[in-house]
């Protein structure tokens, strides 16, 4: 039987969910602050995050939703 692998889809750290929160309330987020910040890659990977024409860090409606479940 062959073996396929599954994507493994662990849920955003806390600090994965105050970024996307912080960006959801309109707060710019540039390359070098995502670093300071330790933005994980997998936010922008999973579709949570997206990168505006000026390449900083926008929350996505998919990260909005996100949020959102997390607050319920």
């Amino acid at each position: 039987m062959p073996h396929t692998q599954t994507p493994v889809h662990d849920d955003p750290t806390v600090d994965e969910l105050e970024a996307l929160k912080r960006l959801e309330m309109g707060e710019a987020l540039s390359i070098p602050e995502a670093l300071h910040r330790h933005l994980s890659g997998r936010l922008l990977e999973y579709g949570y995050v997206a990168r505006d024409t000026r390449n900083e860090f926008v929350i996505t409606p998919k990260g909005r939703t996100l949020i959102r479940r997390q607050d319920s």
